[in-house]
C-alpha cells in the first residue's frame, strides 16, 4: 500500500510542483538572461561595460544576501506567506527595472529583483522537499532540476530572442504576466501552513545575518571580479576576498560558541556538517555548480573565438547541454527514490568526466556535431549527479532542518558557480596565450579534475533509501485539496517545527531514526 502511494504523485502535489516551478523560473532566467544585453544597455545609457556589469552583479549580490534570512523567516511567517512576498517583491523589481531611466536606477531596481529571487530560490527547494516527503524526494527534485539546470542555459537564448524582437525593457517586463499568473495560482493552490510564530520561531540572529550574508556576498563579488579581470592578485578581488574570509570566519566563531538561555539560535547551524551525507551532498552540489557554470562560460567562447559565431548563435549552441540535463534529471531523480543516490552519481560523474575529456580533443577543424554531442552528454551526466544529490540531502534531514539545508545548498551552489567562472576565466586567459583552442582545452582539464573530486565525494552519499513502513508519515499525511477557495493546511507543508522528540511532518519516523544509515 505504501509502495503504491509512493509510486505516484497525487494531483495536489503535481499542481503544487507546477505552481512553484512557474514562480521560480523567473528568477533563474533573469540571472543569466541579461548577459546578452550588455552592449545594448551600454549604448542606450551611454556608459561603460564595467558599469553595466553591475546590472548582473547587483542582482547576484542581493540574491545571496537575502538567502540566509529565509531560514528564520520561513518558521516565523510560514512558507506560503514568504513565497507570496517573494513573488510580489520580484514583480515590483521587474516593473521598475523595465522602466529604468539610467544605469544607476537599473542597478538599484535589480537589487530589488535580487531580494525577491533570494526568497524564492531556496523556498522552492524547501516547499517541494516538505511536500514530497523522503520517498518521493528524488522524483520531485528531478522535476525541479529541469528548471534549475536549464534556466541558466536557456536564459541567454530567451534574452537574445526578446532583444531581437522587441527591446531590452521587455527582458524585465515579460516577468509581469508570468508573475501575476504565478501569484494567482499560488494564492489558489499552495496550501496554507501554520507559522511557528514569534515565540516558537525564536529571535532573529541579527549578528549572524550581519556576518554570513555580507560574507558570502563579498566572496561572490571577489570571484565575479576575478572572472571579469581574469586575475586574482588585484585590489578589486583581494579586498572583498579578505573581507569575506573575515566575515565568514567570524560567523563560524559566532555559530559554534555556547549560548545562554533565550539567546538567538544561529541562522545556519554548522553542526549540520557533522552529518556525513549532508556534507557530501552540499560538497557535490557545489562542485556540480562549478562544473556547470565553467561549461556555460567556456563553450560560448569556443563557438565565438574558434568557430566565429555570434553571441546569439553561441547561446543557441549551448542548448544541447541544457536539453541533456533537463532529460536526465527527472529520470535519475525518480530512480534515486528506489536505488539511492550514490550509484547514480557515480554513473553520471563518469559520463560527465568522459565528456569533459572529449572536449580536450576538440580543435578548430572539428565538425560542429561533436561539440554538440559532447555538450549533450555532459548535460546528461551533470543532470544525473544533480537530482539524486539534492534528493539525498532532503531524504536524510529532519523537517525542521530543511530550511537550513536549503540555504546552505543554495549558497554553496552559488559560490561554486562563481568559482567555476572565475577559475575558468583565469585558466583560459593564462593558457590561451598559445591560442583559444589551447585555453579551451585547459578549461576542460580543469573541469575534469572537478569531476574526479565529485566521484570521490560521492562515496559518502547514502545508498538505497530505507523503506517507508505502512502507516508512515508519507502515507498518513498526503497533501490536501484546497476547499471552497481556501487552502487547507497540509502537515507535509508545515513550516513550524514539530514538537520535541516527534518525527517531522513529511518525514517518516523510520527516516528520522535511520539518519546517516547507508552512508
Amino acid at each position: 500500500m505504501a509502495h503504491a502511494q509512493d509510486e505516484r504523485l497525487d494531483p495536489a502535489l503535481r499542481r503544487l510542483i507546477g505552481v512553484i516551478l512557474l514562480g521560480g523560473i523567473m528568477g533563474i532566467l533573469d540571472g543569466s538572461m541579461i548577459a546578452v544585453a550588455a552592449d545594448t544597455l551600454a549604448r542606450d545609457f551611454d556608459t561603460s561595460l564595467s558599469t553595466i556589469s553591475w546590472v548582473s552583479t547587483s542582482y547576484l549580490l542581493a540574491l545571496t544576501v537575502s538567502i540566509p534570512v529565509t531560514t528564520w523567516a520561513v518558521d516565523r511567517f510560514g512558507g506560503r506567506r514568504l513565497w507570496l512576498l517573494g513573488l510580489v517583491v520580484f514583480l515590483v523589481g521587474s516593473v521598475a527595472s523595465g522602466l529604468a531611466w539610467n544605469a544607476p536606477s537599473l542597478i538599484v531596481f535589480r537589487v530589488v529583483q535580487g531580494l525577491g529571487a533570494g526568497l524564492l530560490d531556496p523556498l522552492m527547494l524547501t516547499l517541494l522537499a516538505r511536500a514530497s516527503g523522503p520517498a518521493r524526494a528524488g522524483r520531485v527534485m528531478g522535476l525541479m532540476g529541469i528548471v534549475g539546470s536549464s534556466g541558466p542555459v536557456f536564459g541567454p537564448v530567451v534574452g537574445g530572442i526578446i532583444l531581437q524582437g522587441t527591446g531590452w525593457r521587455w527582458m524585465f517586463l515579460v516577468n509581469v504576466p508570468i508573475g501575476l499568473v504565478a501569484l494567482v495560482l499560488a494564492l489558489t493552490f499552495v496550501p496554507g501552513d501554520s507559522p511557528a510564530g514569534k515565540s516558537s520561531a525564536g529571535k532573529l540572529d541579527i549578528l549572524g545575518l550581519a556576518l554570513i550574508g555580507p560574507g558570502v556576498a563579498a566572496g561572490v563579488l571577489a570571484l565575479s571580479q576575478a572572472a571579469e579581470q581574469a586575475a586574482f592578485a588585484v585590489p578589486s578581488v583581494l579586498v572583498p576576498l579578505v573581507l569575506s574570509l573575515l566575515l565568514l570566519g567570524g560567523y563560524g566563531f559566532h555559530a559554534l560558541r555556547r549560548r545562554g538561555e533565550g539567546a538567538a539560535a544561529p541562522l545556519i547551524d554548522l553542526r549540520l556538517f557533522k552529518r556525513g551525507s549532508f556534507a557530501a551532498s552540499v560538497t557535490v552540489g557545489s562542485l556540480v555548480g562549478l562544473a556547470t557554470f565553467a561549461s556555460l562560460f567556456a563553450l560560448p567562447l569556443y563557438h565565438q573565438q574558434v568557430q566565429g559565431r555570434s553571441t546569439f548563435e553561441a547561446a543557441l549552441l549551448l542548448a544541447p547541454l541544457g536539453i541533456g540535463s533537463a532529460l536526465s534529471m527527472p529520470v535519475t531523480g525518480r530512480l534515486s527514490d528506489r536505488v539511492g543516490s550514490r550509484s547514480l552519481v557515480w554513473v553520471g560523474g563518469a559520463l560527465a568526466l568522459l565528456s569533459a575529456l572529449a572536449f580536450t580533443r576538440i580543435g578548430a577543424g572539428t565538425s560542429e556535431v561533436w561539440p554538440a554531442v559532447a555538450a549533450f552528454a555532459i548535460g546528461v551526466g551533470l543532470g544525473a549527479i544533480g537530482a539524486p544529490t539534492i534528493a539525498s540531502l532532503y531524504r536524510t534531514l529532519p523537517g525542521p532542518l530543511v530550511p537550513q539545508g536549503s540555504s546552505v545548498l543554495y549558497m554553496l551552489n552559488q559560490l561554486g558557480a562563481s568559482i567555476g567562472i572565475a577559475v575558468v576565466a583565469l585558466v583560459m586567459q593564462t593558457a590561451g596565450d598559445g591560442g583559444p583552442v589551447r585555453g579551451f582545452h585547459a578549461a576542460y582539464w580543469t573541469v575534469s579534475v572537478v569531476l574526479v573530486l565529485v566521484l570521490g565525494a560521492a562515496t559518502l552519499l547514502p545508498g538505497r533509501p530505507a523503506a517507508t513502513p505502512p502507516g508512515g508519515a508519507d502515507e498518513a499525511a498526503p497533501l490536501l485539496e484546497p476547499q471552497g477557495g481556501e487552502a487547507v493546511p497540509s502537515p507535509a507543508l508545515s513550516a513550524g517545527s514539530p514538537p520535541a522528540k516527534a518525527p517531522s511532518p513529511g518525514i517518516s519516523a523510520t527516516s528520522v531514526r535511520t539518519l546517516g544509515e547507508g552512508e
